[in-house]
């Protein structure tokens, strides 16, 4: 990304941001108070057209500008861990996004159609973490 690891922190540290560059998110409804420290959450609503689930995101780690962990939920469809790496690259920002299937949904990893699809849904995610922290 061609900004620095801070402006992308930036929209890390807004959950109401996870709405636009989170692809299948739709809404964030509420997020606690010191977000993204360690243990808070935000509140989101994922899905398309009527077919929608609520469930919520909690932070599990978070050093600033570096590192984001999170425990993502969309029950009954899955949870999973997401760590988000930023390392300072070039005057912007190298972005690291791993993505795992955990608890009883941890087999889907192994998933080749899951794993491709994950894939190509960061990748997008990405795109759009890149043109909010560009706006800032």
């Amino acid at each position: 990304m061609t900004v620095p690891p801070e402006a992308v922190w930036a929209v890390l540290a807004d959950p109401g941001g996870y709405a636009y560059w989170v692809v299948g998110s739709k809404l964030v409804r509420d997020a606690e108070p010191g977000w993204p420290a360690p243990g808070t959450k935000f509140h989101h609503t994922i899905g398309v057209t009527r077919l929608t689930i609520s469930d919520h995101t909690e932070s599990l780690e978070a050093d600033p500008p570096r590192r984001l962990k999170l425990r993502a939920k969309g029950r009954p469809l899955g949870t999973a861990t997401v760590t988000l790496e930023l390392e300072p690259r070039d005057g912007g920002t190298l972005v690291r996004i791993t993505e795992n299937p955990d608890g009883v949904y941890s087999p889907m990893a192994l998933n080749p159609v899951v794993h491709l699809a994950t894939k190509y849904r960061n990748a997008e995610s990405l795109m759009r973490l890149e043109e909010l922290a560009l706006r800032r």
